[in-house]
């Protein structure tokens, strides 16, 4: 009789899973303090080794995209799982706002990566298999929400989904991207939980005063 306590052996393939995402984490930290041309293998390698990161990746340039690649497939995949369907399309819209605002505050390395690759014009998203296609997502999911609240009478005629994305986004890293420089300038908090709520609410109020259909 097989011994109900003993561990569960895993998988060649669930090892292998667990050592790239080993990897992937300690180079995040890496690529978001140094970004891509500080980025040392050597200092990734420090918690592994070298020989790991080129048996699965096959270079820098190739781990940083496995890195860009989760931070992306991440925010989208936490975006699917907002609740869209009930209450108005107001309600469904300032939900998803306001877990993109926290969603950016409690992941900052998602801000600084982005702003990295901007740095390098897209070079290494365009590279990514599918990642272009799972990031329009997000704005499919808005599609629906804008037809909704068109429908219900809430919303203005013809607002773009991908200028209402942008907004969000652009309102949503600022708390990450500006939170040394604003906060020393203007001695503000802008990391505590308190801080990053009352943020969501009013970037929430900010976008649905912009979409509302005038009375």
């Amino acid at each position: 009789m097989a011994d109900r306590d003993a561990p569960t052996r895993r998988t060649r393939a669930e090892m292998r899973e667990d050592a790239i995402n080993e990897l992937v984490d300690v180079a995040t930290a890496e690529f978001v303090e140094k970004g891509l041309a500080g980025a040392r293998i050597d200092e990734i390698a420090g918690k592994s080794t070298k020989r790991k990161i080129y048996y699965y990746f096959g270079g820098k340039d190739e781990l940083y995209r496995a890195v860009l690649e989760r931070a992306y497939r991440r925010v989208r995949r936490s975006e699917r799982a907002v609740d869209i369907d009930s209450g108005s399309a107001a309600d469904q819209l300032r939900r998803l706002i306001e877990h993109d605002v926290r969603y950016h505050s409690q992941h900052p390395e998602l801000v600084r990566l982005v702003m990295n690759e901007n740095i390098h014009r897209a070079e290494h998203l365009r590279r990514i298999t599918d990642l272009r296609e799972d990031n329009r997502g997000v704005v499919e999911l808005l599609r629906g929400i804008v037809a909704r609240g068109e429908g219900e009478g809430s919303f203005r005629p013809g607002v773009d989904p991908i200028d209402l994305h942008m907004n969000i986004t652009a309102l949503a890293f600022y708390n990450v991207s500006n939170q040394f420089t604003f906060a020393h300038n203007f001695d503000v908090d802008m990391t505590s939980a308190e801080a990053i709520d009352r943020r969501a609410a009013q970037v929430a109020d900010i976008i649905l005063a912009w979409v509302a259909r005038p009375d």
